[in-house]
Order: structure tokens, then sequence, then C-alpha cells
């Protein structure tokens, strides 16, 4: 018997589980698809044999993957932050989601299409944002206020009074 971590994000699915942590896996580093477990009889959403849960790793965090039905929907008050070291790093997250059936939002948050919210955050930003010159942290953030994905250079600008 494998030892399951103990603690780790279930996230709930309408049947996507599987496609949803080969998405991950494929797009951040350090993910990982594991097991992939088969209901061992019919419940409410499904029937005996299709997948119930996925255990997957997300940027290292152990996450398990729950096929649990209809009805239950993801909202912003959990998401991923992932903080990128450059704009290429930031638009590549941010337009996986996007281009995969994902949605734009504001101040760098997007979902993807099974309604898991991101933060995708470069490092330049959070810096930006606690700058120890009140001014500048606050020209930054209020550049922030006005963008969907992160433009770092943008955010600099705003930073140096540009």
């Amino acid at each position: 018997m494998t030892q399951a971590a103990k603690n780790r994000i279930c996230l709930w699915y309408d049947g996507d589980a599987e496609a949803a942590a080969h998405f991950y896996a494929d797009t951040f580093p350090d993910s990982t698809v594991g097991a992939v477990h088969r209901a061992p009889a019919d419940y409410p959403a499904g029937k005996q044999g299709d997948v119930l849960t996925v255990e997957f790793t997300l940027m290292g965090i152990p996450c398990l993957g729950l096929n649990g039905g209809p009805g239950v929907s993801h909202n912003w008050a959990f998401s991923f932050q992932v903080a990128t070291q450059d704009q290429a790093e930031t638009d590549r997250y941010w337009h996986a989601i996007i281009e995969h059936g994902g949605q734009a939002s504001e101040c760098g948050w997007c979902q993807d299409r099974w309604g898991i919210s991101w933060q995708i955050t470069p490092l330049a930003l959070t810096e930006a944002i606690t700058d120890p010159d009140p001014a500048a942290a606050r020209r930054a953030f209020e550049a922030m206020m006005q963008m969907g994905k992160i433009e770092i250079a943008l955010i600099e600008a705003a930073r140096r009074d540009d």
C-alpha cells in the first residue's frame, strides 16, 4: 500500500479530474500525475469503473482530484498563486490557462476551464507593491489595478514614476 500525503488539497471536478491533472502536469514544473482510482461501484455522479479520484502533484503540492459530479462550483476564495521570475514565464502560464478554455480577470488573476482560480504573480510585482517608499508602492499598486495579465515593464515604470 502506498503512503498518501498526510495533508493535500482536494479539488472537486465534474468528471474531468484526470484531464485537469494532466493539463497541470504538462503546464507547470514540479507537477506529475500519480495514481488514478476507479469507482468500485456506482455512485451519484458516475458508474462503477469511472475515474473517481486522481492523485497528482502541482508545483510540489500534493493534490487529489475528485470527480464528485455537477453542482459544486469553485470560486475566487481559493486560488493557486504562481510566483514568476520574468515576463516570459508570466506570459507562458497566463496564456496556457486562458488559451485552454480559461478566463482572464484583473490584477493577474484568471480561472482555468475547470473554474480553479490562479494568480500569476511576477516577483517584480510583489517587490514593487511592498517597496519601502510608500509613493512607489502606491504607484505600482495603482498600475496593477488597471491590468489583467501583469506587465512587469509597466509595473516597474510606475514604481520609478516614469
